[in-house]
């Protein structure tokens, strides 16, 4: 979860629903040629001995304070139960954004070990609890709105990670690398993430009976706070209707706790004027508080997958997204594979439709997924090459692969044999999971 703002607005002027949504057609769709790459990982931050040990939060402070001492290119955030993010600059190819993302986590891993810390690449911690770290303004709000529908946004909150990648909005032209068409494709190849990607199948010890945990959070939140607008020919218009009508998460105020209306639309507040009519930077803020699956920032942003198992697990959905969604031959084969895919969906948004439900359930167990995540795998796998990978990273999403989508399983099914075998005695205690091959031709522990 990002909680960075997007697009810089001019502050403390009054907003009308025309300029709303002509604002947020102009900041959150900036077309031309895919150019740019990011990515976000997020962790969990556990006790190296034993990942069922709380980690308190003086030990985790002080060794974030230790890690605001690190020069890094990457940007480091702090979620609100202690998870840690790292948010890349821009990237002009693949390479660079892995080698950029790599340098840091290696710098921050050594940080981290000076005090018996270690990051954990799952998408929903397994044993613990939700608590939240943070005590913020806007926590204080955001868990107070979320609270009021179920518990599902506390563990979103505080207890999930992911992989987040960044994508150009493409070209203004039609074409495989167009932006109505890359902006389909993100919601129906995001399905097909969620499958391959699921690393979150146990909360509080034990099975939930789905492959990615964290999904099914995100669902439980509501469309309002965590579903995308319906999909149609005009993604800047059906998008700016969905920031109109989606509820205020909360009013900031200067000094002293901020207001959290009760089911408060955007377009509402503005009609009313009530609290104090909404500005400029209200709008900004406001944007920042939904939380789609494919969130636009002037690029897309890619929040389905879950964070991944091993030093270098992430290295792998952000190679295979690269080149289905920046390289056209690649492009045109995903769209084309997924496009039987939108029939499922039975025109609802995800990730509350049922192509999504049963993603984030079942994974590649799902024939009709398996068969998608395959011909995508072997588009990405003849681009990579064509986008400056390096053999280690081509060998890595080979390995990949291999490894679990040519035996229809995703990193959450390890989880859950670990989970078995530990019940039956082979392991006297959780482990953390273990890692993928180094895309740089070394072993790692995790």
């Amino acid at each position: 979860m990002s909680d960075s703002a997007g697009g810089c607005v001019e502050p403390r002027t009054a907003v009308t629903e025309a300029e709303v949504e002509a604002l947020v057609r102009g900041i959150c769709f900036k077309t031309g040629p895919p150019r740019r790459l990011g990515v976000e990982v997020e962790w969990l931050v556990h006790e190296l001995r034993d990942p069922r040990l709380p980690v308190s939060p003086e030990r985790l402070e002080a060794a974030y304070a230790a890690l605001r001492t690190v020069p890094l290119r990457s940007a480091l955030t702090i979620e609100p139960g202690g998870q840690l993010e790292l948010s890349s600059p821009p990237a002009a190819s693949l390479m660079e954004c892995v080698g950029t993302v790599s340098a840091d986590l290696d710098a921050v891993r050594a940080v981290l070990r000076e005090d018996d810390l270690v990051l954990v690449g799952l998408g929903h911690d397994p044993w613990h609890t939700p608590r939240r770290f943070l005590r913020e303004p806007r926590y204080d709000a955001m868990e107070a709105c979320l609270d009021r529908a179920n518990p599902a946004g506390r563990a979103m909150m505080c207890t999930s990670a992911s992989v987040q990648v960044c994508v150009d909005a493409g070209y203004e032209e039609p074409g495989p690398l167009g932006h109505v068409r890359r902006w389909w494709l993100a919601h129906q190849l995001g399905a097909v993430l969620v499958a391959v990607f699921a690393n979150s199948p146990i909360a509080g010890g034990r099975p939930t009976g789905w492959l990615s945990t964290r999904q099914l959070r995100w669902t439980q939140i509501g469309t309002g706070r965590a579903g995308a607008p319906v999909l149609d020919a005009d993604p800047r218009g059906a998008w700016a209707r969905h920031v109109l009508d989606s509820p205020v998460m909360c009013v900031r105020r200067d000094g002293g706790p901020w207001d959290v209306p009760q089911g408060l639309a955007f377009r509402e507040w503005i009609r009313s004027g009530t609290p104090g009519p909404p500005t400029r930077e209200d709008l900004d803020y406001h944007v920042t508080t939904l939380f789609p699956p494919v969130r636009p920032r002037g690029h897309l942003e890619l929040r389905m997958i879950d964070a991944q198992p091993g030093d270098d697990g992430w290295i792998v959905p952000l190679a295979v997204v690269a080149a289905l969604f920046d390289d056209q031959e690649a492009a045109e084969t995903a769209y084309r594979a997924v496009k039987p895919l939108a029939e499922r969906a039975h025109g609802m948004p995800a990730p509350h439709n049922p192509l999504w439900r049963d993603a984030a359930r079942v994974g590649l167990a799902d024939t009709e997924l398996l068969e998608v995540a395959t011909t995508c795998f072997a588009a990405a796998l003849r681009a990579l090459p064509r986008l400056g990978a390096t053999a280690e990273v081509v060998d890595a999403v080979e390995a990949y692969r291999d490894r679990y989508v040519a035996r229809g399983r995703c990193p959450a099914d390890d989880s859950l044999d670990e989970l078995r075998a530990t019940v039956h005695g082979a392991h006297p205690r959780p482990t953390h999971p273990h890692p993928h091959p180094h895309p740089h031709g070394k072993d790692t522990p995790s």
